[in-house]
């Protein structure tokens, strides 16, 4: 799939990931399908697209998005609960729930119903892509990517691009492309077995892990470790406190 070929992207799943990149995506003048599993969920995402915190309403009043780009973004956003409606989207990303056999069981399906050309990506923040498209076709998996966004999408500008052995170089840099027309500042990935995350995860995962080594030493305070941290290297968010803390998986 050529980057100019692209016309329609699909979001599998309408949550706080996959409306943000929903949304980007429509600001680009995309069209987009935006697919979840039923009304309500559906209704949730509609809501947040254009009345939630990092909606297109709060990018108008912010002075982030022109009105009128606003109003012509969001009529190029369909919904729907039905796959079905996938069909003929140019790539599929998707942003369902960090379950690997869910993600391998939906892309499985997918690739009997999505159109053969189309690009499938996933926004998974740590699984291997090989592993998740474990069970498409041999000619998907050339097809087959993984594009990492960061939450909130609309306002943080990070992508990771990541490759696997079997994805073609045309498709890799279709989907690059395409992060950078979202307004993504992109980075390319090696798809690597036996590790969990990417670049921005696992950089942040081994500094998360020595900041709880030099809290559980008496080293220094938590809070101390989050100041050192937040005005010297100017991280907007801490290891032990807020958005962003240190979890159980690190």
């Amino acid at each position: 799939m050529k980057f100019e070929d692209v016309k329609t992207i699909g979001a599998l799943g309408g949550g706080v990931m996959g409306g943000g990149i929903a949304q980007v995506f429509a600001l680009a003048g995309y069209n987009v399908v935006i697919r979840d599993i039923n009304e309500d969920a559906i209704e949730a995402s509609r809501h947040a697209l254009c009345d939630g915190k990092w909606g297109v309403k709060r990018a108008v009043e912010r002075g982030k998005v022109n009105f009128d780009d606003a109003v012509a973004a969001m009529a190029r956003v369909s919904y729907t609960t039905k796959v079905e409606d996938l069909a003929n989207c140019d790539i599929i990303i998707e942003a369902i729930p960090e379950k690997l056999e869910l993600k391998q069981q939906v892309f499985q399906e997918l690739d009997g119903i999505v159109k053969p050309e189309a690009i499938f990506a996933s926004n998974t923040s740590g699984f291997c892509i090989q592993d998740i498209a474990k069970d498409v076709s041999a000619d998907r998996k050339t097809k087959f990517v993984g594009m990492h966004f960061s939450n909130p999408v609309p306002t943080m500008r990070m992508c990771e691009v990541i490759y696997t052995p079997e994805s073609t170089e045309e498709n890799v840099q279709t989907v690059r492309q395409l992060g950078e027309a979202a307004g993504k500042a992109v980075s390319m990935v090696k798809d690597t077995p036996g590790t969990y995350g990417f670049l921005l995860n696992r950089i942040f995962g081994a500094a998360a892990r020595e900041a709880r080594a030099i809290a559980e030493q008496g080293i220094a305070s938590k809070e101390d470790i989050d100041k050192a941290m937040i005005t010297g290297r100017n991280w907007p968010s801490a290891f032990f406190g807020g958005r962003g803390g240190i979890g159980k998986e690190w």
